[in-house]
């Protein structure tokens, strides 16, 4: 046992809660959150929470969706086509999808950006010119 919380006897992918919140960077409210919206089951010994390889995988999982951008529903689509899937091949169509869309997004998202930046200097240009004018 460490200060994790138990591991089972043979198995030494079990870890606890603290632990894997630290191998993350997240913390343990984190981890509670993704358990309460059901993307993941870590196991229960009496009250402490055992966190399995295949948790740790679907957190890391989680996260990266999180960073680029999806949102919980579309995470969870995910890890259900991996679980119902065993080739994986419609889950990778379906991200393969997703990630086309979401670059598309952030494409016109950056165009967007790139405008506002453009008319921002602009206005700057110009406020400037009727102070040093003035």
């Amino acid at each position: 046992m460490t200060d994790d919380g138990p591991k089972a006897q043979g198995d030494t992918d079990l870890r606890g809660i603290q632990q894997v919140a630290s191998d993350l960077g997240v913390t343990t409210r984190t981890l509670r959150f993704y358990e309460d919206k059901g993307l993941i089951e870590p196991r229960r010994v009496g009250t402490t929470r055992v966190y399995t390889r295949r948790e740790v995988g679907r957190m890391h999982l989680i996260l990266r969706g999180k960073r680029l951008g999806f949102s919980l529903r579309e995470i969870q689509e995910f890890l259900d086509l991996y679980d119902a899937d065993p080739q994986h091949v419609e889950q990778m169509r379906r991200l393969a999808t997703r990630a086309r869309e979401r670059a598309d997004e952030l494409e016109q998202q950056k165009i967007a950006i790139e405008q506002t930046i453009v008319e921002l200097r602009q206005i700057e240009r110009e406020a400037l010119e009727r102070v040093e004018g003035a």
